[in-house]
């Protein structure tokens, strides 16, 4: 079965398009408006990422054998099935983002809100390449 991927499109080109606004903005930005770009940019992190490891969940459950698809106890777990199987390249980055997601979301810090906007630029090539490879494998 086929997956429908127009949420995932959108959301990874919602990154991209607030990576590449706030690039262009952030330094003629007062400190207020940056933390402001900055949370935004953040917030479409977050979306992206919820909805890569989600979608890498669904591609899992179609396309591989029930044993391992249904072995999958974590999601460091369902990176390391994905990169078996092809979907992305390695699953080590992914960690390191799962990471960086789990700290938005337990407090603010603007030396935090900081890196994982550093971690959200490092991230969206590899949200592309898992949205490419969905699409290719996608049948």
């Amino acid at each position: 079965m086929a997956l429908e991927l127009e949420s995932l499109r959108k959301t990874v080109s919602a990154l991209q398009r607030s990576l590449d606004a706030s690039q262009k903005a952030m330094a003629s930005l007062d400190d207020d408006m940056r933390d402001t770009v900055r949370a935004g940019v953040i917030q479409h992190f977050e979306m992206a990422y919820e909805q890569c490891w989600k979608f890498i969940q669904r591609w899992v459950r179609e396309n591989v054998s029930s044993d391992e698809a249904d072995y999958p106890r974590t999601r460091k777990e369902l990176f390391r099935i994905a990169a078996r199987h092809g979907l992305i390249s390695d699953p080590l980055p992914w960690f390191s983002f799962g990471d960086a997601r789990n700290l938005t979301s337990h407090t603010y810090d603007e030396a935090q809100a900081i890196s994982v906007y550093d971690v959200a630029l490092q991230f969206l090539p590899y949200a592309q390449e898992l949205l490419g490879r969905l699409e290719e494998r996608n049948d």
